[in-house]
C-alpha cells in the first residue's frame, strides 16, 4: 500500500507544475496538466482558477519578464474563472 501512493504522489508531482513569480501583482502560478487549470496567487486578492488553459500559455507566463503584462494580456478575460472556493474568508464582509 505505501509503494502505491508515493507512486501516485510521484504521478501528482509530474501533473502539476508552480512557480513563484517577483512580480508585485501575482506570487505565484500554478498549472495542472491533467484538468487544464492554472491557479494564479495574487498578493492582494487571493488564489483565482482559470479554466481550459493550455501548457504554452502556463510556459509562456511562467518566463514573461512582466508578469503582472502578461496576466492582462493573455489570461484576464480569457478564460472561464472562480474564486478558489477552499479560500479561508475572515472578517464582516469576507
Amino acid at each position: 500500500m505505501f509503494k502505491g501512493g508515493t507512486a501516485m504522489a510521484s504521478r501528482r508531482s509530474m501533473i502539476m507544475r508552480a512557480r513563484r513569480l517577483l512580480s508585485s501583482m501575482i506570487d505565484r502560478i500554478a498549472y495542472d496538466e491533467a484538468s487544464k487549470i492554472l491557479t494564479v496567487t495574487f498578493r492582494e486578492n487571493g488564489k483565482y482558477l482559470y479554466y481550459d488553459v493550455p501548457a504554452a500559455v502556463f510556459d509562456a507566463f511562467s518566463k514573461a519578464p512582466s508578469a503582472g503584462s502578461f496576466f492582462n494580456a493573455h489570461v484576464k478575460d480569457q478564460f472561464r474563472f472562480i474564486r478558489d472556493p477552499e479560500r479561508k474568508r475572515f472578517g464582516p464582509y469576507a
